[in-house]
């Protein structure tokens, strides 16, 4: 799948980024190439996402082609909304407090590149807020009340705003997550669709082992289907897959079900669904449910508490 960034004017993007393909937004938005492109991964750079500027409309257009924007039209409009600023400072409040607890001033703004910062120290942080905005480019607003901080905004930023001392490690980053998060990047037949495998090889008793998601990964080559292995921390790039299959034990207060419902929500097939964790993984559902179907199961007793 062709990687396409997105941006007003070429003239002024001043990063060698290798595996990409710079396209002004006019030529996006009008071009018949790029409206025929039967796929496309489109990483929307343009200035500004504000309501039918060109950046809202790449984003738009991107979706109604079948293409995968970043951002998409969902995280363009929660960036605007600040009772989600909100849930996410109290969600993340513990995180905050760690992170920013050594910052002497009572206002910080922390850069985000690709769920990166340049400093290590902040990249934790940045990953989770870049895992609930999935936008290339983020600037958080942090203040100090009372000696509590708090996230008072998360905005866009456009290559433009960030200091010339950081051009070296966008670069870095990008480059990392084009050409596919540290996995080799020896050119390969291009495949029609794009899977992400969800799985922890330090999983001791997982649903498949190393040689099982090898062989996995080879027959879905020889079917035009490119497979490429994500972990948790890749919640924010599941709108540029085509697929998500989930490979590690699901259950409903865990990662795997929050990726499967981020997954549904962004029309990918998703394997396992979040109605079947949600089902499968409640035994009283389903002694309920097999009973009701008259299929033979070994003796079931269902224990309450008061019992």
């Amino acid at each position: 799948m062709p990687n396409l960034i997105v941006v007003n004017n070429p003239k002024d993007w001043t990063f060698a980024i290798p595996g990409v393909e710079l396209v002004s937004a006019r030529s996006y938005l009008t071009g018949e190439t790029y409206s025929q492109m039967r796929q496309a991964r489109v990483f929307n750079f343009c200035k500004s996402y504000r309501y039918q500027s060109m950046g809202y409309y790449v984003s738009l257009l991107a979706s109604a082609r079948g293409h995968k924007p970043l951002p998409n039209i969902s995280t363009i409009q929660d960036l605007k909304s600040q009772t989600l600023i909100r849930f996410v400072d109290d969600d993340l409040d513990e995180l905050i407090q760690k992170t920013l607890a050594p910052i002497k001033a009572d206002t910080y703004n922390l850069s985000i590149y690709f769920g990166r910062n340049i400093s290590k120290c902040y990249d934790k942080l940045a990953l989770q807020l870049y895992n609930l905005f999935p936008a290339p480019l983020l600037k958080a607003e942090f203040v100090r009340n009372k000696e509590v901080w708090h996230l008072q905004n998360i905005d866009p930023i456009s290559t433009g705003e960030i200091p010339r001392e950081h051009h070296q490690f966008l670069v870095e980053v990008a480059t990392w997550h084009f050409t596919g998060r540290g996995v080799s990047t020896v050119k390969r037949k291009a495949q029609r669709y794009d899977l992400a495998i969800l799985w922890d090889p330090k999983e001791e008793e997982g649903p498949s082992n190393e040689k099982a998601i090898k062989r996995f990964i080879s027959a879905g080559e020889s079917l035009g289907l490119h497979s490429e292995l994500i972990n948790r921390d890749d919640f924010g790039s599941l709108a540029e897959f085509d697929a998500l299959f989930i490979r590690e034990t699901t259950n409903v207060n865990h990662h795997t079900y929050r990726f499967a419902r981020r997954a549904t929500a962004e029309g990918l097939v998703v394997v396992d669904d979040p109605e079947s964790i949600l089902k499968c993984s409640n035994k009283v559902y389903l002694a309920e449910l097999l009973d009701h179907h008259n299929v033979p199961t070994p003796r079931t007793s269902i224990v309450h508490k008061e019992t």
